[in-house]
């Protein structure tokens, strides 16, 4: 979910200066088109093979499927061609900056964290300690609920301290993603959370 773009950069591991001997990627590859995932391995790695048998004894059913690698292609090169990489840092910032007028005083969200178009706010029931909301009010399923109600889709989920407790919701618009989308997804962000928060007697 954090690769090919989402971040900022095509790789999030690029912003950390981390080059990994073996990278998985997916999803963005082919932008939602098709299911694509691939394999990249640094050349140490490579020449092992290459000097060795020459071959990777691998195999899935749909390997190399030609009309799937020509959708991962057409997404890379529009991602370029279009700029979409500098949307996408420059509509996070903005997202960023949204967030934190939205949230950053708001009594329940903990944290407001994230890079590019890759963005979360976290829930909490104190501010000061960052105790978790108690799991049993499914927080993070209200959330779900209310949103969709007001026309957004979003990714709240729970557990996420420790199997059971923590709620957060995060947000992945797409790359192409304009200055006055990201105001109506705060806005609506911010209505699901009060209304949710509200109905578990949680009061804002």
């Amino acid at each position: 979910m954090c690769g090919m773009g989402r971040t900022g950069t095509v790789f999030a591991c690029d912003q950390e200066k981390i080059s990994p001997d073996i990278l998985t990627i997916a999803k963005g590859l082919a932008g939602g088109y098709q299911p694509l995932g691939a394999m990249l391995c640094s050349a140490s790695i490579y020449s092992v093979f290459a000097s060795g048998s020459g071959v990777f004894q691998h195999g899935h059913t749909y390997i190399g499927h030609a009309t799937v690698c020509a959708a991962g292609l057409a997404v890379q090169q529009v991602i370029e061609e279009e700029g979409l990489l500098e949307n996408v840092n420059a509509m996070g910032e903005k997202l960023h900056q949204r967030l934190v007028e939205r949230f950053n005083d708001h009594p329940y969200v903990g944290d407001i964290r994230g890079r590019g178009l890759f963005r979360a706010i976290e829930l909490v029931s104190n501010r000061a300690t960052k105790a978790p909301i108690d799991p049993s009010a499914k927080i993070h399923a209200a959330i779900k609920r209310n949103a969709m109600d007001l026309g957004l889709v979003c990714y709240p989920n729970g557990g996420t301290i420790n199997g059971v407790e923590g709620d957060h919701v995060l947000l992945a618009p797409p790359y192409l993603i304009n200055a006055q989308q990201i105001d109506e997804i705060v806005s609506k962000l911010g209505d699901a959370v009060d209304r949710s928060l509200k109905n578990h007697s949680l009061e804002c």
